[in-house]
């Protein structure tokens, strides 16, 4: 083969290579850059409550989804709230491995309306964390939140009165060191 053609066949393989690593790293690289602007309704993490409880509402509703590849049941337990501006709330969720093997799933959040991402708090989160389930295992998870007295002095943020918590798990095709199952059983890896 000619030097040109080795030359041009190096060129393609380098972008078709690069192209496989940038899809592979798109996802946590849009989570990271969304953790940090807030943008696309991504809420943010808080280590105390808010100072002021306002008397102010606003009705909070629960979505639960999974992605393909991941044998998951996932659902709210939940029902909608309405909870003061300010006031640290519980909400419930429970994931169910429905497969035959054990895997490791980890979810991704959002709110809606967008506008509110910057307002909404979360104090303790599951999704903080990546989730191991053995086959058959349940585990129900909490989310502690609460919305930022702010939103009220916001042009956009002051005629919220409903927004939507939307949780999707993903499986984990290589878990974290340390997240392992206490039943023995090998992490079934699943690709996602």
């Amino acid at each position: 083969m000619p030097h040109r053609d080795r030359k041009v066949a190096a060129i393609c393989v380098s972008v078709v290579v690069g192209m496989v690593g940038l899809a592979y790293a798109s996802v946590p690289l849009y989570r990271l850059f969304c953790q940090v602007t807030g943008y696309a309704g991504t809420t943010q993490r808080a280590s105390a409550p808010a100072a002021e409880i306002l008397d102010r509402t606003v009705v909070v509703r629960f979505d639960a989804n999974t992605s393909p590849g991941l044998s998951w049941k996932f659902e709210a337990l939940t029902a909608p709230q309405t909870v003061r501006i300010g006031e640290t709330t519980t909400a419930m969720f429970r994931a169910t491995n429905l497969g035959t093997g054990s895997t490791v799933g980890t979810s991704s959040f959002n709110v809606v309306p967008d506008q509110a991402g910057a307002f909404f708090n979360k104090l303790e989160c599951f999704c903080f964390t990546e989730q191991a389930l053995a086959p058959g295992q349940s585990i129900d998870m909490p989310v502690q939140y609460f919305i930022d007295p702010a939103i009220v002095k916001d042009s956009d943020g002051a005629r919220i009165d409903h927004i939507t918590l939307s949780y999707t798990f993903y499986p984990v095709a290589m878990p974290k060191k340390g997240v392992a199952l206490k039943t023995g059983d090998q992490v079934q890896r699943q690709g996602g």
